[in-house]
């Protein structure tokens, strides 16, 4: 009762007691003032506040974009860089990495030579960014003097000014507007900056924040003779998204989603991982993006912890009851060669969308984690029609289940993504409503009907070199 009772006042009459001659008196007082201490922080803390997706839109590139693999082969062969063992190494690569004939090469790739200038690669992304904008403001009538944060994100595409820059230029953001562009973080920045939006919306109260992700590939193309830089030449496509996120309670009825976790993983520290994703100059000095052999390796070692994460977070008990208990059995009596127990996120999550990545790596990923076709679905779908347009490609992936009609009110959504460094990023939300069909700025509302496509193709050989 004597504890229970202690104010400030008693403190002294406290310190002197008798009990405190033994350790046990020691040990009531440590505790007592632990438990003060932790009680005044809980006081003290404001609760976070819900952060909102009022809506997104990606980017549709004119028809006149559109180019086949015949067409790509056709053009790096009139372009003149290639000899004949390369571009039969590029049409094999072509017809196995999971793309259709359908994406959308930069205008450069498409004419007779091959020589992009500063001015084209900047149309390429302001086409990108400014088609992405207007059509999510004019979308979800947010008026740009409402918008306090700005996060753009691009890989390989500098400029100066920086993007962000131009954005506020063209949309005339008002003069406090925070802004941050982020470059070199390769096909997980788009989470990144979705996480980093988020952490800014918990400071700046009443505010929105917008993010736009996309990707350069007009100065990009590879000219030389490496078969491992080649690949990129091959699989990434042009695109980009516009996403507006909004702290504000009266956003509550009308936002598509509520923003749950995010959860970052990160390898950089181990040199194979690092080196497995490069961009850099060939012996001839061609620049390119180097991918070797150790890519699956990176990705399977830096996407575990992530999703370990995230079934700590989202899982029912059961789930993670049944794989600790089997996690302790294979330790203990490794004799009964007990098979690793893989989580049903099914329970949980109903929409799991993973970057397009290719199609290796989507192969490796349904293997690792026992996925089906269907969970897989979106992912597949969006590389064959849209190819990799980097960060942005997971808001295509979103774009199709809602263009499906599956997304319900509660369901859960799983985005996750990962790109060179090697880093993984995942983000999980929760719609606030069923999507409604017929969106003219989705970019699949016009030819859902014809999806999904399920391609058949031998395994991508892996003939690269190993990372120094």
């Amino acid at each position: 009762m004597f504890i229970l009772n202690l104010n400030f006042k008693d403190l002294p009459k406290f310190l002197t007691h008798p009990t405190l001659k033994s350790n046990t008196g020691v040990m009531y007082l440590v505790l007592l003032v632990c438990l003060f201490l932790l009680l005044c922080f809980a006081m003290s803390r404001k609760s976070s506040c819900k952060v909102y997706l009022i809506d997104f839109v990606c980017y549709k590139p004119p028809a006149s974009q559109k180019s086949s693999k015949e067409f790509i082969v056709k053009q790096a062969t009139q372009h003149g860089y290639f000899k004949q063992e390369l571009l039969d190494f590029m049409k094999n690569f072509l017809e196995r990495c999971g793309v259709g004939d359908s994406a959308y090469l930069a205008e450069p790739y498409l004419e007779q030579t091959y020589k992009p200038l500063m001015k084209d690669a900047r149309r390429e992304v302001e086409m990108a960014i400014f088609g992405s904008l207007d059509m999510l403001l004019k979308k979800t009538g947010v008026k740009t003097d409402s918008i306090g944060i700005l996060i753009v994100n691009c890989c390989v595409y500098n400029t100066a000014p920086c993007l962000s820059s131009m954005i506020v230029n063209r949309y005339k953001f008002r003069e406090d507007i925070i802004t941050y562009n982020l470059t070199g973080m390769g096909c997980s920045a788009g989470l990144r900056a979705t996480g980093l939006a988020k952490q800014l919306l918990q400071v700046h109260h009443n505010s929105y924040a917008l993010i736009v992700s996309t990707e350069g590939i007009t100065e990009n193309y590879y000219r030389g003779k490496d078969r491992s830089k080649i690949l990129c030449n091959c699989l990434f496509r042009v695109g980009g998204a516009a996403i507006l996120l909004s702290n504000r309670i009266s956003d509550h009825n009308n936002s598509k989603y509520e923003f749950l976790h995010v959860i970052h993983s990160n390898t950089s520290r181990s040199d194979r991982f690092y080196n497995s994703i490069v961009r850099e100059e060939d012996d001839a000095g061609f620049l390119g993006i180097n991918i070797n052999r150790d890519l699956l390796a990176a990705a399977i070692a830096t996407i575990r912890p992530n999703i370990i994460t995230v079934g700590h977070l989202i899982l029912p008990i059961t789930e993670k009851v049944s794989y600790q208990i089997n996690y302790i059995i294979r330790k203990l009596i490794p004799s009964l060669n007990l098979q690793q127990y893989i989580p049903n996120f099914n329970s949980t999550v109903d929409h799991f969308l993973p970057h397009v990545g290719g199609k290796p790596v989507l192969d490796d990923l349904q293997q690792t984690l026992s996925l089906s076709d269907e969970v897989m679905e979106a992912s597949r779908t969006t590389l064959y029609r849209f190819g990799n347009t980097s960060s942005s490609s997971i808001w295509y992936e979103l774009a199709y289940v809602e263009a499906k009609g599956r997304v319900k009110e509660g369901d859960m959504v799983w985005q996750i993504a990962f790109g060179s460094g090697f880093k993984c990023s995942s983000v999980i939300w929760r719609a606030m409503k069923t999507v409604d069909l017929g969106d003219e700025s989705n970019p699949w509302t016009d030819e859902i009907a014809e999806f999904p496509v399920y391609v058949n193709c031998e395994p991508v050989p892996y003939e690269f070199a190993p990372s120094k």
